[in-house]
């Protein structure tokens, strides 16, 4: 009987492997959920590509959306479907949290209605039927990778359909020309710090930069109930910067000023 159970949680585990698409693989830097399958996979092809960094509809027969990265270069995409005992949100916040540790940069972050029509995203910029669903059960996440892979983004879009399967897309696209500056939204910086309670901007080690002091101002006073602690060496010039662009002294506080660039920590 021994032998038999053996046997038979094998041909389980065979079942699982073989139910990816053949010659299909992960990204290398982004984790699967634990018995997810690969139901859908692009391999690499040059093209033009358009990443959307706002909330998108259609006026006129015409995609619109706020703002956007527009490149040329090498994509691959993956889609996963998660099994029934796992949420989108778990394979959309494992994937985030491994590309964040590894020095990704967000871009754009958007949740539920806030990204628009669900049917959009599916059939307009990922041209994939299977991530039709529910705009309030949508994420979507626009990263750039960190150097010496900084002229790649990925891209991540969760969803949940009608029939409660939940899925995971992922793209990588590799830029064939330097990407320059990219910043992220106001709105995704709020919501990055909110839902992870700190915000570390590594790279604004100097005094206040006019273009971040903008997107700073303007995503703390999304939310004028919010407090938060600056910590870095110029924490303080940031603060009375920031004070200078209409963000209420009493809602900021100092904190370590040995910390690496500009660091948020969210008071609760």
């Amino acid at each position: 009987m021994r032998s038999i159970s053996v046997l038979g949680l094998s041909f389980v585990s065979a079942l699982a492997v073989a139910a990816d698409l053949p010659g299909s693989h992960d990204l290398p830097l982004v984790p699967r959920l634990t018995d997810a399958q690969i139901v859908d996979y692009r391999p690499e092809v040059e093209q033009e590509r358009v990443y959307p960094m706002g909330s998108i509809r259609k006026i006129s027969g015409q995609l619109r959306f706020d703002g956007q990265v527009n490149a040329r270069g090498k994509l691959t995409a993956i889609t996963y479907q998660l099994p029934a005992e796992r949420t989108s949100t778990e394979a959309f916040t494992l994937a985030r949290e491994a590309l964040q540790k590894q020095g990704a940069e967000l871009l754009f972050w958007c949740q539920a209605r806030d990204c628009g029509e669900s049917s959009l995203w599916a059939n307009e910029v990922f041209g994939n039927a299977k991530l039709l669903g529910a705009d309030e059960q949508q994420a979507y996440l626009l990263l750039r990778l960190a150097a010496p892979q900084d002229n790649s983004l990925v891209a991540l879009y969760s969803i949940t359909r009608g029939n409660r399967r939940a899925y995971l897309h992922v793209e990588q696209f590799d830029a064939s020309a330097p990407q320059g500056d990219l910043l992220p939204t106001s709105a995704t910086l709020l919501r990055q710090l909110k839902d992870t309670g700190t915000l570390d901007l590594p790279k604004l080690s100097a005094g206040p930069q006019p273009a971040w002091l903008n997107l700073l101002s303007r995503g703390l006073n999304l939310d004028t109930t919010m407090r938060v602690s600056l910590s870095g060496k110029q924490a303080e010039a940031w603060r009375q910067a920031l004070i200078g662009q209409g963000v209420l002294a009493t809602r900021m506080e100092t904190g370590d000023t040995e910390a690496t660039g500009l660091h948020f920590e969210l008071l609760r």
